[in-house]
């Protein structure tokens, strides 16, 4: 082990002492370190933004063009299998009727106003599904024309938003043909 001893000046001499350059570093400090990590958050927030401006500036990203396609299609889907919508009325219809209908009544006025009348309110529920995906789908096939037309529109956009629609016309042509009696018309009390 060293020995420290102090002189005459108060200086510390001996193994273990030390010159007040090491006692004090002053060339080492934290504050480069500090003030180059708040650079680099400045630049990376920088990077954010022209990211941000240039979407911007590219147009419309398509987000709402594709969840209308998706609604079209799904819109059309429930008007050709049915919707808890149409069961309800049409069980609300078949109570109606027989609520309304008296038991003396023919089995043609019967037939009707129980089923006939729940039968039509389910092809009218139908249509209304049908007819809202045929809309939603030319809306968003149209959309482009009207928006920016240099960005085209995603293929998957097209192809869903053609589905709600076609399904939406099968739909429709259903709907009508149920409530005119054409498809699966009431059968005769005769």
């Amino acid at each position: 082990m060293g020995t420290k001893t102090v002189d005459e000046t108060g200086a510390e001499t001996g193994a273990e002492a030390t010159t007040d350059e090491e006692k004090v570093d002053v060339t080492k400090t934290d504050a480069p370190d500090e003030v180059t990590e708040t650079e680099t958050e400045a630049e990376d927030g920088d990077e954010l933004f022209e990211a941000d401006t240039e979407a911007q500036a590219e147009g419309p990203s398509g987000v709402g063009q594709g969840a209308g396609a998706v609604v079209s299609a799904g819109l059309g889907v429930v008007s050709l299998t049915g919707g808890w919508i149409s069961t309800v009325a049409a069980a609300r219809e078949t109570l109606v009727g027989q609520l309304q209908t008296s038991s003396t009544a023919s089995v043609a006025t019967q037939i009707k106003e129980v089923y006939g009348d729940a039968w039509h309110t389910t092809a009218l529920w139908g249509g209304l599904f049908a007819l809202a995906a045929l809309i939603v789908g030319v809306v968003v096939l149209a959309r482009p024309a009207f928006g920016a037309p240099a960005k085209p529109q995603a293929p998957w956009i097209k192809s869903v938003a053609w589905a709600g629609v076609s399904l939406g016309v099968i739909g429709l042509l259903l709907a009508v043909l149920k409530y005119t009696d054409v498809l699966l018309g009431l059968p005769s009390a005769s």
